[in-house]
């Protein structure tokens, strides 16, 4: 079968999403009712949904082999959502391989450090595959403190709207809608 078929050569080219991570999201929060009271993604939930478009799972065309993914603007980091005490109990090791040398941060000390991204970045990179793709994959993560980035004119829009906001499922209904009627039956 042919790969120009379809929307398959479509789906090779690289989108770019944008994610909140201290906007409520309703899919991804841990408090599903009642509706006011849907919190923003935690950090392990966050990070495995930002995995899967950094490897192109959500495409047709998934492949372990394949680089496909999209590239993934998280923005807001330093308000990253963590439920319990991970905080402040969870730790991260790094180690030179020469004796007596391991090293613990906590996470609370590393946002402090290195702000929220680095979090993020760790979180998304233990979620990713071990092998020579992931390091080009997690280039593709753009994580910012702030509303802030450079990358405002590349996020994906459908008909002025950005993918993901409120109304833009009704600007799709009305563009399916006007390709029904001018589709002769």
């Amino acid at each position: 079968m042919s790969q120009t078929i379809g929307s398959t050569r479509l789906a090779y080219s690289r989108v770019w999403h944008h994610i909140s991570a201290s906007a409520p999201h309703l899919t991804l929060s841990t408090v599903k009712s009642p509706p006011e009271a849907v919190t923003p993604p935690s950090l392990g939930r966050l990070a495995s949904r930002i995995a899967m478009i950094l490897m192109g799972k959500h495409k047709p065309i998934w492949d372990p082999s394949t680089d496909c993914g999209d590239y993934v603007v998280v923005t807001n980091c330093a308000a990253l959502y963590t439920t319990g005490h991970k905080k402040w109990r969870k730790t991260y090791y790094r180690h030179n391989t020469r004796p007596g040398s391991l090293r613990t941060i906590t996470m609370d000390v590393l946002m402090d450090k290195f702000g929220g991204a680095e979090v993020l970045r760790k979180a998304v990179s233990g979620m990713l595959p071990k092998n020579r793709l992931r390091d080009k994959r997690l280039a593709r993560l753009k994580a910012f403190e702030g509303d802030a980035h450079p990358y405002k004119e590349n996020i994906i829009r459908f008909g002025g709207k950005k993918v993901g906001q409120t109304g833009w499922e009704d600007i799709v209904k009305a563009v399916r809608e006007g390709d029904k009627a001018t589709i002769p039956s």
